[in-house]
């Protein structure tokens, strides 16, 4: 027999998931026609949901996802890092280079795990909480890729290499966290030294996979 779920809350999660996916925001009526119930209980949905900050309404009316959404995203940081932390670990030990964990925060790439190797002489300083465009270095790059992918788009390599884009002389590949419902994030390395992408990316890839499966 199926387990006995609550409507309103799932109207609710709906109506939450729906605006994340619409940078935009959407009017009460085109709300209504994406999660398919009438305006009336929209507009109660969107009431209890903007009380505890979960939406918000921009000077034109439009909703968008309101900020008490970020606090929920900060408190699972940790869980994230404790999940990804041994894979990035044995990813930094094997190829000697900075290994991360990195996720979407709106137009922006997020550092939420770094793992340094331990046997080098020198290795790329990467800090928890670094940020930066989304269009910009591997792991940004490698998140937009999952996007396209989640998209229908197939390509041949599911890795991407950068060079130089974040930081002089610093090389970078990454690969996107798929399969895993509303997380958009890479895994990847960045290195001073040289970095043979044929081998290193099938390896970052792979990462990315068991983390996806530590995830899910």
């Amino acid at each position: 027999m199926a387990a006995e779920t609550s409507q309103t809350l799932d109207r609710g999660l709906r109506v939450l998931s729906i605006l994340a996916s619409s940078p935009g925001g959407l009017s009460i009526t085109e709300l209504s026609a994406a999660v398919r119930v009438n305006r009336t209980v929209v507009y109660r949905l969107v009431a209890t949901l903007e009380q505890h900050g979960f939406v918000r309404r921009d000077k034109s009316g439009r909703l968008h996802v309101g900020v008490g959404v970020l606090a929920l995203s900060r408190g699972l940081q940790p869980v994230l890092r404790e999940l990804a932390n041994p894979v990035l670990r044995v990813l930094a030990e094997e190829l000697g280079s900075t290994a991360h964990l990195t996720v979407a925060d709106g137009g922006e790439a997020l550092a939420i795990a770094v793992v340094e190797p331990t046997w080098t002489d020198y290795h790329v300083a990467y800090r928890v909480g670094a940020r930066h465009r989304l269009d910009q270095g591997a792991a940004g790059k490698a998140i937009l890729l999952g996007r396209d992918i989640r998209d229908g788009v197939s390509p041949k390599i599911r890795w991407v290499q950068t060079s130089g884009e974040l930081q002089t002389g610093a090389r970078g590949v990454a690969a996107p966290v798929l399969g895993v419902e509303g997380l958009e994030a890479s895994v990847g390395i960045v290195t001073l030294g040289d970095l043979d992408a044929t081998v290193v990316g099938p390896k970052v890839t792979a990462a990315a996979t068991e983390v996806a499966q530590r995830l899910s």
